[in-house]
């Protein structure tokens, strides 16, 4: 799973229901078999892993478009086809809607792709060249709709164009998601610089609110100067403190 693109900032344990009905459980129930569908047929595995993360969301990217199916990709994917770097790692996120997940797994089957239910609930997964791929249903703790992926860019990556999530839904998944439990502010702050002129943060801190992880995020890219200090529109405690220290108190009775 993409570091921050979990529902609940990777704790799996509160999401165990089935995924959608009708999908194939892989043998075992938690690993899709090694040896199947891991690459399409005639193809070899790129050289690094970063290189077959790529490939392997322009071949799922390929494969949804021709279907014709509503999707997305997200992740640090979808960070490097904004104009992030392209370090790229653990995998490849793509949104669809739930009530689409059931055709979304039949095409990649037809594709030559392994799909599998985990515990989760809120994704499906597949394998290509070696590389877990996931296909996401809620994001920044709500379902992925349809006005969500229509505000997708259609952008390149590499040689295939495919919607891209806009750069705020993409900020707002990938912050939503820190918890106590999933904390890694170095792996998205790369991404907040590099988007940082393309992103609306007054918006993303609305969706984020303020649990004290983003807020803890928001606050050290203010430090670090990639966004502008949020106006505080609650009283100055600070000058009120200091007011209250300047002035002589009243003697109590």
């Amino acid at each position: 799973m993409e570091w921050g693109m979990t529902r609940n900032g990777g704790d799996a344990a509160s999401a165990r229901r089935a995924g959608p009905p009708g999908l194939r459980l892989a043998a075992g129930g938690a690993e899709p078999p090694a040896s199947h569908g891991a690459r399409p047929k005639g193809q070899h595995p790129p050289p690094d892993q970063g290189q077959a993360i790529l490939e392997a969301a322009k071949q799922v990217g390929a494969l949804l478009k021709r279907k014709g199916h509503p999707f997305a990709l997200a992740g640090s994917v979808a960070a490097y086809a904004h104009g992030g770097n392209a370090n790229l790692r653990h995998d490849a996120d793509f949104c669809v809607r739930r009530e689409d997940a059931e055709a979304v797994a039949d095409t990649l089957r037809e594709g030559g792709l392994p799909v599998y239910t985990p515990p989760e609930d809120w994704l499906i997964k597949s394998k290509c060249f070696d590389q877990d791929i996931d296909i996401i249903f809620e994001l920044a703790h709500e379902p992925v709709s349809l006005e969500m992926l229509a505000r997708a860019e259609e952008l390149p990556v590499d040689s295939v164009r495919m919607p891209v999530l806009a750069p705020d839904d993409l900020l707002c998944g990938l912050i939503a998601a820190f918890s106590e439990h999933h904390c890694d502010f170095g792996a998205v702050l790369p991404i907040a610089r590099a988007l940082r002129e393309k992103v609306d943060w007054e918006h993303v801190r609305r969706v984020c609110g303020d649990e004290p992880m983003p807020a803890a995020f928001f606050f050290l890219l203010e430090r670090l100067n990639v966004i502008a200090l949020q106006q505080d529109t609650r009283p100055n405690q600070r000058q009120d403190a200091r007011r209250e220290r300047n002035e002589p108190r009243e003697e109590q009775p």
